[in-house]
């Protein structure tokens, strides 16, 4: 029986266009590209040039800081593109799949013999170590460290975020062998909530989570059973990360692909896809998109994805893609002093408190309003189920006091745990920008 965590503090935000439990195959892309940048706090530096073939698993680019941090091709085929933007910055490596895949073999290994040191080492050379996130400065783990804990959210509860149900459906075998694995290297934890099909996993904690967005976010989960001290670390990943672990153990191949949630109002079919790491936006959501107004494709989930195009490549840790109006079409008769009810709110401003609770919304890309002076108004500690004081946080990382910044608890933060709290800012503060940027200021220190 799973330990039961219920947290009082959160805000859901009930959006039209969740996928439904379909999955299927997207389109096969031509060209696949790994991008550096969704490795945060990595140096890379290619290892490949224009022209060579490459295996499923051969490494594109390692990390300068330790280059036996492998970063993998997800596809096998001919590399036909270092892309480079200013100051010769490493924007992606492009491979053009072949037609027929082959894949590095790394050998199949029973993780019950194994010792920590050799599962480090086989997560390092097959490019499975650079999905392991590190707290504090929420960057790619240091392989030097030793974390006093490992932790895996087995589910996210972020508008319109894939089910773990369905994408890990078939799947328990291989992250039961992924928790084994990383079991040699520290204590893991696992957050479920309720009806989570990873809750009996064994070799591990498993908690479960009872509240509100967001409860799934791993900072959360981390703070409320094993907080992270000065000079602590603690290792994070996300569950289908660790299911893709597991199956390299199993199998011996290094196969990066995932099943993610294409959703959002402006999708014709929600659903779940089957695709590769890297592949292009545009495969992913072809002839899927509503074309009677402007829309934003994400790459993520609303709250904490980024704006990308159909030409560029899915980033490696997403889960979603989504499309939102863009909004700046809208033309509204009276504007906010029509009664408004079909807008979401979490104060009464609009009617939204006289809907009912499950009721759908759609919500645009636009701000609805100006920069303001930020104020303690009690906001933020409303929807952020952490025992931190975020408003307090926040203005220490504005002000640049690393002092007060790490006596309010920044070792324990990532920007995605501001998200709801920046959905909620009537000051319209870019919270998660100030955290990334205070978190790479405490990192640039303390180095």
């Amino acid at each position: 029986m799973a330990n039961v965590i219920k947290l009082k503090k959160g805000l859901d935000i009930n959006l039209k266009g969740k996928a439904s439990a379909k999955v299927s195959a997207a389109s096969a892309s031509k060209v696949y590209g790994l991008v550096p940048d969704s490795f945060w706090g990595m140096k890379p530096k290619v290892v490949v040039k224009e022209g060579d073939e490459v295996k499923a698993g051969d490494a594109l680019f390692v990390n300068k800081l330790h280059p036996e941090m492998k970063f993998v091709s997800p596809v096998s085929g001919k590399v036909v593109l270092v892309e480079r933007g200013e100051r010769r910055k490493v924007l992606s490596v492009q491979v053009e799949a072949s037609a027929t895949q082959q894949y590095v073999d790394f050998g199949k290994k029973q993780v019950n013999s194994l010792r920590a040191e050799e599962v480090k080492k086989a997560l390092l050379e097959s490019g499975m170590f650079g999905f392991i996130i590190q707290r504090p400065y929420a960057v790619v783990a240091n392989p030097d460290d030793t974390p006093k804990a490992i932790f895996i959210s087995a589910f996210s509860d972020m508008p319109l975020a894939a089910d773990v149900n369905v994408v890990l459906k078939g799947k328990e075998a291989d992250f039961q062998t992924g928790v084994d694995a990383l079991a040699k290297i520290a204590p893991v934890h696992i957050g479920v909530n309720p009806g989570n099909i990873l809750a009996g996993t064994k070799n591990a904690t498993v908690t479960e989570y009872q509240g509100k967005c967001p409860a799934g976010n791993v900072g959360v989960q981390i703070n409320n059973t094993c907080p992270v001290n000065k000079g602590e670390v603690v290792w994070t990943l996300a569950a289908e990360e660790v299911a893709i672990i597991g199956r390299l153990f199993n199998e011996g191949k290094a196969i990066l692909q995932r099943t993610i949630a294409v959703a959002g109002s402006e999708i014709k079919e929600p659903q779940y896809k089957t695709i590769t790491v890297g592949a292009k936006i545009g495969d992913i959501v072809a002839g899927n998109v509503k074309t009677d107004k402007k829309v934003r494709l994400i790459d993520g989930n609303p709250l904490t994805g980024m704006q990308t195009s159909q030409d560029a490549f899915l980033l490696a840790h997403s889960t979603e893609v989504t499309a939102i109006p863009e909004g700046d079409d809208a033309d509204e008769l009276f504007g906010w002093i029509a009664p408004r009810f079909n807008e979401f709110s979490t104060s009464r401003s609009y009617f939204t408190w006289l809907q009912p609770k499950n009721k759908e919304y759609i919500l645009d890309a636009r701000v609805k309003g100006g920069h303001r002076h930020m104020i303690f108004s009690g906001e933020y500690d409303s929807v952020f189920p952490m025992d931190i004081y975020p408003e307090q946080l926040v203005k220490a990382i504005i002000s640049g006091d690393i002092d007060r910044m790490e006596a309010l608890g920044i070792y324990e933060v990532a920007p995605e745990d501001f998200a709801v709290a920046e959905f909620v800012d009537s000051s319209k503060v870019e919270l998660q920008r100030i955290v990334r940027e205070g978190l790479d200021m405490l990192r640039k220190e303390n180095e």
